[in-house]
């Protein structure tokens, strides 16, 4: 349901289902320390995807020095950023 503040505007409800269900991103930061191959392999094992796919994000990091490599849920992106950082890369996570 939307509510009319006082200015006349019409603003969203916002529910705790808003809040929790708000998507969440993992963002990997370039390093000097890690091989293509160390990145790839953690990428793999933290996201689930395949050897192109954590390739093309591992090159996206290397050339723009950072890169979203996750959107989900808060709990799956800690996952997440708790596995690459087992070899420690440089995560955050953001909304």
């Amino acid at each position: 349901m939307q509510e009319e503040n006082p200015t006349g505007m019409i603003e969203p409800e916002i529910t705790d289902e808003t809040i929790i269900g708000t998507p969440y991103k993992v963002i990997l930061y370039n390093d000097d320390v890690h091989s293509f191959e160390e990145v790839i392999n953690q990428l793999i094992k933290a996201i689930n995807c395949n050897f192109e796919d954590a390739r093309t994000l591992t090159f996206e990091v290397h050339v723009k020095g950072k890169a979203i490599v996750f959107t989900g849920e808060l709990t799956k992106c800690l996952k997440v950023s708790s596995i690459l950082e087992e070899i420690g890369l440089h995560t955050q996570i953001v909304t």
